[in-house]
């Protein structure tokens, strides 16, 4: 009897651990969002503010206080666990910080890898194993795993969904130090692009007045990055294919 009560509370145990290990980001994410949004809530209606005077506020904290690039670096840190997309934090780098937003965006991009490769690596076991080798992401899995600095780097390079390339290195379980490593060089093209971009479109009160005034020089320099990239990838790919 006392055996099956054992077996029973083993069992589940092993259910909760397995809810948690696929759904507690998600209520992590959940319960952020959901204490943000009543927070600000409560915030704009006793003080009376509106949707422009609270952006105006955050932007006043994120520029002018020495805390607000750190700020912007953690949560950029922790947006992984957060889903909330990698480009429209780059662009509000530019946006708000403009050229030196580069370098706090480069920090809290390569720290947010870490952070999701992290969680891939410690809650995703079996996520990408398959026991047919014939398949394709058997192959794709073999070549990480075999040559992981140039296989990430390349993805970087072409800019493949950056949450998608970081959980699948810690799914892996590929060594840590070449993933950074990729990754810290392979960002660089598209984050400069990307900040700049963000950077073009001028200041908050002409977002909000609806006076944008693009600079065409930055604009010219993200498209030109971009193509860089690419380009980038492909000779890569051809001296990889050519060893």
């Amino acid at each position: 009897m006392s055996e099956n009560i054992l077996g029973e509370t083993k069992a589940m145990a092993a259910e909760r651990n397995s809810f948690l290990q696929k759904h507690g980001t998600k209520l992590l994410a959940l319960f952020f969002w959901g204490a943000l949004v009543g927070g600000y809530y409560l915030y704009a209606n006793a003080n009376n503010l509106t949707l422009g005077d609270s952006l105006e506020l955050i932007v006043d904290f994120l520029t002018a206080s020495l805390l607000g690039p750190l700020f912007y670096m953690v949560i950029y840190a922790l947006r992984p666990l957060l889903f909330f997309p990698a480009t429209i934090l780059t662009l509000l780098g530019g946006f708000l910080f403009g050229p030196i937003g580069i370098l706090w965006t480069i920090l809290g991009s390569n720290a947010s890898a870490l952070v999701a490769y992290t969680v891939g690596r410690y809650f995703g076991q079996g996520v990408l194993d398959s026991e047919e080798e014939t398949t394709v992401i058997q192959k794709y899995t073999q070549r990480m795993r075999q040559n992981s600095f140039e296989t990430v780097l390349i993805m970087r390079l072409l800019f493949l969904p950056y949450d998608l390339v970081n959980y699948a290195a810690g799914f892996l379980k590929i060594r840590w130090q070449p993933f950074i490593l990729a990754t810290a060089i392979g960002s660089i093209p598209g984050t400069i692009s990307f900040v700049l971009l963000g950077g073009s479109f001028g200041t908050l009160a002409e977002l909000v007045s609806g006076d944008v005034n693009v600079n065409p020089v930055t604009l010219a320099l993200s498209v030109v990055l971009i193509l860089v990239s690419i380009g980038l990838s492909r000779f890569i790919k051809r001296r990889e294919a050519a060893a």
